[in-house]
């Protein structure tokens, strides 16, 4: 059996080689050996024009939305919080403009969608939700800027049928959903309540997680998307 093609988007960077300094479109390489562990042939999407997207997604048999520097508040109407010391990054408006329209493109085709961290965002800024621009002010507390932590699952979600009721994630983040998208709802949640974790009702496969599922060895959230792409 073919192994289905999944599309990963990339980051926006100054890349080295030789005496070349270039912007290169580039991908952590936890994310392919995470897709080819689950038996996906993994293919990277660079960020390139938002009318390509649905010309990508006519061609994936699923989608990644991958980590990266935080969406531009300017696309859900909120402005930053003044945090000069953040390290969130600056903003990539091209990376924006093209994920939001491959998130799009998938929801609208009913492609398999991983959205990570960042990609969760996307998904739900795509869906027209907001995001908690500071999320230490918003809870009184920095324990989401932490390396791991605990989060609760609903075990009638897709997410709690690949994971379980309760699993113990790797990624820190500063925002988080403030506002729901439309057709999404929250599937997971730290201990005060932030969500954790989305799905898309009605869409064969579209999950968005805050965490980093293709770090360390559980691999099963991956291999549930490449398994809802196959044929």
């Amino acid at each position: 059996m073919a192994r289905p093609i999944v599309g990963i988007t990339t980051y926006l960077e100054a890349a080295r080689w030789g005496t070349w300094v270039r912007e290169a479109a580039v991908s952590p390489r936890a994310y392919a050996r995470a897709v080819e562990k689950a038996g996906g042939a993994p293919v990277l999407l660079p960020p390139l024009s938002p009318v390509s997207a649905g010309d990508y997604v006519r061609r994936l048999d699923a989608v990644v939305l991958a980590g990266g520097v935080e969406v531009d508040p300017a696309l859900y109407g909120e402005v930053p919080a003044d945090e000069p010391d953040d390290g969130l990054g600056a903003p990539q408006p091209q990376r924006d403009r093209f994920e939001t329209a491959l998130a799009q493109a998938a929801v609208e085709a009913d492609v398999p969608l991983l959205a990570i961290s960042r990609g969760m965002h996307v998904l739900n800024v795509a869906q027209g939700g907001t995001l908690i621009t500071s999320l230490r002010e918003a809870v009184g507390h920095d324990r989401h800027e932490s390396a791991g932590h605990v989060v609760t699952v609903s075990v009638s979600s897709r997410l709690g049928k690949a994971v379980g009721d309760r699993a113990e994630v790797a990624g820190a983040h500063r925002r988080a959903v403030r506002r729901l998208g439309t057709g999404l709802i929250a599937v997971a949640w730290a201990d005060d309540q932030i969500v954790e974790a989305v799905e898309l009702q009605g869409h064969r496969f579209a999950v968005g997680v805050q965490w980093h599922p293709e770090r360390g060895a559980d691999n099963r959230l991956v291999e549930a998307l490449v398994d809802a792409a196959r044929p």
